[in-house]
């Protein structure tokens, strides 16, 4: 009966099922993406789960981040968010049933207890397993200690066999349950553990799929054996490669894997790292490279996800996001780029913005290249002005035959086409425009790289130009 009314169900149903005990990272948003591109291509639903019945480690600050950035990646949900804590009732009902049918019961050995059995286990060469000492306690035993107040936790009796399951990604995969041992599924009632939880929210939100990160494999024999016990179906299986770092170690903070709150400080756009989260692990089989979300749900399936792992380069993530930078309008870049730069008029900032689009790998770049702008006066060393072997009286030369020349200029001339007309012959005729425009780039920005001086000079206007180059020709006053 179960399985007839999930076949009626229109489309698959997969769900992201985060534990807001942090803060949402790259490879859960890369699995979130996974499972939101295969819903959508298949005309399904994705639903969102909060896991949260580790209290001690739960928070709700954890929970708003990753609702926070799951919208700001533009990742919908369609049903959720659903949380195990307002589910108690459900995860009791199902333990009652498998403790009342005798296929779990109440393990009373203490934490010494095991891990002394554990070490012992491991240093006989032993996968380290419950050795099943509560398994077969009397049911006046087990009654004695739950009056007493004896502390306990509730195992599932996992039967020996061979448990075997088709992963959509991988193939066939078998395990043998003797090797698991009875693994703890509750603290008690009200308290279930992950792997019990799981099964039962599969189950009563109707998933046809699970898809996640293949460090969930482990797990995958383990609920499917307490689906059989509560008579579930079991849902296909798809576990994504691992994300690795360029020298092909499990990807950590060294290799760049920070929040997804961090890359969206650092200046990153929502559809860079889309279509940078994409490629980890999937590929559309063709040279293209450049995909919004809605052409990813055109094109995503599961068989083009490898099975090795995924390399992660910050590299790629910066020419996505450079790429998406030089799409945008200059007044929509501006508006991103206002977090990182002093309050200003709109125009002034539009300006400043378009001279530094091409080289823009991320927003929060735009502070350190623009900062200049915003200052009354500029701090640098003297020698900073100083082009190739010039001493420091042409130095003191050139800053006076640019304040001399520019001075001249009418105020509606003030443009770069007119400054550049104005100065380049001035700079060619010295043999090497350098010795002309390199003092000036540096007076005006104080910086050894940046945008081209008259387009700087534009934004600036003629007044604070003249000051910079005054400020400049200060540093030489004793020439």
């Amino acid at each position: 009966m179960v399985e007839d009314l999930r076949d009626l169900i229109k489309g698959p149903r997969v769900r992201f099922a985060p534990s807001p005990t942090g803060l949402l990272h790259i490879g859960t948003a890369r699995a979130t993406l996974f499972n939101y591109l295969f819903a959508k291509h298949e005309g399904g639903k994705f639903i969102l789960r909060i896991e949260d019945t580790d209290l001690a480690r739960s928070d709700p600050k954890f929970e708003k981040d990753i609702i926070e950035n799951l919208q700001w990646l533009g990742i919908k949900w369609d049903e959720g968010p659903f949380r195990q804590s307002e589910r108690t009732a459900s995860y009791a009902k199902y333990l009652e049933k498998l403790l009342k049918e005798n296929k779990a019961y109440h393990c009373f050995c203490s934490e010494d207890e095991l891990e002394d059995k554990r070490q012992e286990q491991m240093s006989r060469g032993e996968a380290p397993k419950y050795n099943g000492k509560c398994r077969e306690l009397a049911e006046a035993e087990v009654k004695k200690y739950l009056a007493e107040g004896k502390p306990s936790i509730i195992r599932f009796k996992a039967p020996a066999k061979k448990v075997s399951f088709y992963d959509l990604i991988r193939g066939k995969l078998e395990f043998d349950s003797s090797l698991i041992g009875d693994l703890a599924i509750a603290k008690n009632l009200a308290t279930p553990l992950y792997n019990f939880a799981v099964v039962i929210d599969d189950f009563e939100m109707k998933i046809t799929h699970v898809i996640r990160g293949e460090d969930h494999i482990s797990n995958t024999p383990k609920q499917i054996l307490l689906q059989e016990a509560l008579g579930f179906p079991q849902p296909k299986y798809a576990h994504l490669p691992l994300i690795l770092g360029p020298d092909r170690r499990k990807l950590s903070k060294r290799h760049g894997a920070v929040a997804i709150a961090d890359y969206r400080k650092d200046g990153y756009l929502p559809e860079a790292l889309v279509n940078f989260m994409a490629f980890l692990g999937w590929n559309p089989g063709t040279e293209r490279e450049i995909f919004a979300l809605p052409s990813l749900v055109k094109e995503f399936s599961l068989q083009n996800v490898q099975k090795s792992g995924a390399v992660f380069n910050i590299k790629r993530l910066d020419y996505l996001n450079g790429f998406y930078i030089r799409q945008k309008s200059v007044k929509r870049l501006a508006e991103l780029c206002e977090n990182y730069l002093p309050k200003a008029d709109p125009g002034y900032l539009e300006k400043i913005v378009a001279i530094y689009q091409e080289r823009l790998k991320k927003l929060s770049e735009i502070k350190e290249l623009a900062d200049f702008f915003f200052k009354d006066k500029l701090t640098y060393d003297k020698g900073l002005l100083k082009w190739k072997n010039m001493t420091d009286k042409e130095i003191a030369q050139s800053l006076d035959k640019l304040e001399k020349i520019l001075s001249k200029i009418k105020e509606g001339d003030w443009h770069k086409e007119n400054l550049e007309k104005v100065l380049m012959p001035k700079a060619e005729a010295m043999g090497d425009r350098g010795y002309l425009l390199w003092p000036l780039r540096v007076a005006l920005t104080g910086k050894e790289a940046s945008a081209g001086p008259f387009e700087i000079a534009e934004i600036l206007g003629q007044e604070k130009t003249l000051k910079r180059i005054k400020q400049a020709r200060g540093l030489c006053s004793k020439l």
